[in-house]
C-alpha cells in the first residue's frame, strides 16, 4: 500500500505498479489515452534498437502496467526476464505513480479535445462495450457533457475525461524540473519529428549515426505506421480491434472545431480558464516547445 492517489478504472488500476520493480535505465510513457502513447512508444522501441525495422510488440517488449485484463504475476515476471534496457506504459496521472530516480518518465500531452474526437473514434474501433454508459454512439451531446463532467479519478477515469487530462497535466508539470522528467506535445511531434527524436536520444542517452536517425524518424512517420498498422498498432495483427489501420484514423488536429457546437466550445473553454494558467492552458493546447 502507498499514499498514492489510487486511479481505478473499468479497465485500469494504478496499485498494479506497486509490483513492479523499477531498475535504472527503465523509460516509461505516461500520457492520457490518444495523446500520442503509441507513437512515443515506438520512437522509443527505434532509438533504443537503432533498427528501423525493430519489432516494437508493444503490448508484450513495453507493457501497460495498469490494465487489468493481464494478470499481474504475469506481467511482472515477463519484465523480470528481460535483460536489455526495458520500457512500459502508464495512462495513471503521474502523482500516482511510483517515482524512482534511476527511471526516465515520458509524458505526452495532446490538445484535450484532439483526445476527445481521437476517443470518440478509437471506442467505435474497440470490440468491447464498456464505453458505451460514456460514449453512446448515437448522442454525442451526452458524450460531450461526460467529457466536461467526469472526475479525475472516479470510475470514468478510464474513459479519458476532461479532469483525468487535466490531472495527468498538472501532476507532470509540477515535476517537470526534475531530470528524469519530460514533457513532449503531440503538436510539436507532428510539426518537427526529427527535432522530437533529436531531444528524446538526448533524453534517453543514445546516439546514432544521422543516417540511421533518418531511417528511425521515416519509421515513426505517420503515414508508415499507418501503412503498416499490423506492425504498429498494439495488438496489431492479432485482430484485436475492428481495423488496425483504424487505430491511426487520420493523424490530424482540429476536427473538434467542426464536430463541436458553439455552446460546448464555451463550456470547455470556461472550465480550462477556471483550472490552468494562460501559460499552460496555451501549451497543453498548442504545445510550443518542451518543459
Amino acid at each position: 500500500m502507498t499514499d498514492r492517489p489510487h486511479y481505478l478504472g473499468p479497465l485500469t488500476d494504478s496499485r498494479r505498479w506497486d509490483h513492479v520493480a523499477i531498475r535504472p535505465g527503465d523509460v516509461i510513457v505516461v500520457t492520457p489515452p490518444k495523446s500520442g502513447t503509441t507513437w512515443m512508444q515506438t520512437m522509443i522501441a527505434l532509438l533504443l534498437s537503432g533498427d528501423p525495422q525493430v519489432e516494437t510488440d508493444l503490448p508484450i517488449r513495453a507493457p501497460w502496467v495498469d490494465i487489468r485484463s493481464r494478470d499481474i504475476a504475469e506481467v511482472t515476471a515477463r519484465l523480470e526476464a528481460m535483460d536489455h534496457r526495458r520500457s512500459m506504459k502508464s495512462h495513471t496521472p503521474l502523482d500516482g505513480l511510483p517515482l524512482d530516480e534511476g527511471a526516465q518518465y515520458i509524458c505526452v500531452f495532446r490538445h484535450p479535445l484532439d483526445a476527445h474526437l481521437s476517443f470518440r473514434r478509437h471506442v467505435r474501433n474497440l470490440p468491447l462495450d464498456v464505453f458505451e454508459p460514456w460514449y453512446p454512439a448515437d448522442d454525442p451531446a451526452k458524450t460531450f457533457a461526460h467529457f466536461l463532467g467526469g472526475s479525475a479519478d472516479g470510475p470514468e477515469c478510464d474513459a479519458t475525461p476532461l479532469a483525468h487530462i487535466l490531472r495527468h497535466y498538472t501532476a507532470a508539470r509540477a515535476l517537470a524540473d526534475r531530470p528524469n522528467v519530460a514533457l513532449f506535445h503531440y503538436a510539436d511531434m507532428q510539426r518537427d519529428l526529427a527535432g522530437a527524436f533529436d531531444r528524446l536520444a538526448a533524453i534517453l542517452g543514445v546516439a546514432h549515426p544521422a543516417p540511421v536517425m533518418a531511417q528511425l524518424v521515416e519509421a515513426a512517420g505517420f503515414e508508415n505506421m499507418k501503412r503498416n498498422a499490423a506492425r504498429f498498432a498494439p495488438a496489431g495483427g492479432k485482430g484485436f480491434f475492428k481495423s488496425d489501420a483504424g487505430f491511426f484514423d487520420s493523424g490530424t488536429s482540429g476536427k473538434w472545431r467542426a464536430a463541436l457546437s458553439d455552446e460546448e466550445i464555451s463550456a470547455y473553454d470556461a472550465i480550462m480558464a477556471a483550472e490552468l494558467t494562460p501559460e499552460d492552458r496555451l501549451w497543453l493546447e498548442t504545445g510550443s516547445g518542451p518543459f
